[in-house]
């Protein structure tokens, strides 16, 4: 037994001189101390020494118990001293490093357009909305005089929550709302998010529109051109000429379709404008007489004009930007090259 004893101790002492982590040391000592430990069976195995010897053998493994305890604790606080060390110096910090400044970036283009055309028509006047963006099939197209067989109303074309109510797909149902719910005259500019199925360089399947809506007596399409042009000196440039093509929307009747001539060329021709001297930024017309119909008002007493942009749109030519989906991605070597 003596023998075993001496054993211990010296694999003891052995393995403990080698131990360098926390983990290591708690394994060793359940070797030893643990339940099934080493020194825990040789006092099960007390039962097997004869009576006469049993006093002196278990005075012998209690002091092996005992030393292996204090040698274990005082191995236990030089490792976590020395891991404390460790840890010390792989968190310290050189306050004389120089330090690192933090990225700025800047106005999201988006906004800042938004912005500036904000304050381009509500200095003409206009009163600013914004409307819900989930709509029901009524506002966000039996209002606007679409049909119900029209294309935009397909599944493919539209985000739809039920079978009654879309994600809106044009900022348009807001001047249905207007026109319901305030007599004209009515000068209002509705900005907000729209939803449609479609993704591309171009084109997202979310993106922001700003809707115009006048009416009111003798509102004719030369003043919609009127402020139109003022728009586009403002946000282009002062030497910018609009015209207007024939189109067609649902909810206008004439429409038209709003061209810029190049700002980037003077309208002699470029890459940006493809060859023509013209930049297409905008639909609008003069509101149907259903639609006035469908509100309330009396086509023959009022008449108004609507228009409606892409923030995105205006925001790429304005700034130079060939592809919308910069627009959403957040790179900051983006965004920092606007500033307010």
């Amino acid at each position: 037994m003596q023998q075993k004893i001496d054993e211990l101790r010296a694999q003891m002492n052995d393995s403990l001189a080698k131990v360098r982590d926390s983990k290591a040391l708690y394994e060793l000592k359940m070797q030893f101390l643990g339940r099934a430990g080493a020194i825990t069976a040789l006092l099960k195995s007390m039962r097997d020494v004869p009576a006469e010897e049993r006093p002196e053998v278990g005075k012998k493994i209690n002091e092996l118990r005992n030393e292996a305890e204090t040698k274990f604790e005082a191995a236990e606080e030089e490792i976590k001293q020395i891991e404390l060390q460790r840890r010390y110096e792989k968190e310290k910090i050189d306050v004389t490093a120089p330090g690192r400044s933090a990225q700025v970036g800047g106005v999201h283009p988006n906004t800042l357009v938004k912005n500036e055309l904000i304050d381009i028509f509500a200095g003409m006047g206009f009163e600013i909305f914004e409307g819900p963006e989930i709509e029901n099939d009524y506002y966000n197209f039996t209002a606007l005089n679409t049909p119900k067989d029209h294309p935009a109303r397909d599944m493919q074309d539209t985000f739809y929550l039920s079978e009654e109510y879309p994600l809106r797909t044009p900022t348009s149902a807001g001047q249905i709302r207007a026109m319901e719910n305030t007599k004209p005259p009515i000068k209002t500019l509705r900005p907000g998010t729209v939803f449609r199925s479609d993704d591309d360089a171009t084109h997202s399947p979310m993106f922001s529109q700003m809707e115009g809506l006048v009416v009111d007596k003798g509102i004719t399409l030369c003043d919609l051109q009127g402020s139109l042009e003022v728009f586009a000196k403002k946000i282009f440039s002062d030497n910018v000429k609009t015209r207007l093509r024939p189109s067609y929307f649902p909810f206008t009747e004439p429409s038209v379709e709003v061209d810029v001539s190049c700002f980037e060329c003077g309208g002699k021709g470029c890459r940006l404008c493809k060859g023509t001297g013209w930049i297409e930024v905008l639909g609008a017309g003069m509101v149907n007489r259903r639609v006035l119909e469908n509100c309330g008002i009396d086509p023959d007493e009022y008449t108004g004009f609507a228009f409606g942009m892409g923030i995105e749109r205006i925001a790429m030519l304005k700034y130079g930007i060939n592809n919308m989906k910069m627009l959403f991605e957040n790179d900051v070597r983006f965004l920092k090259q606007f500033k307010d």
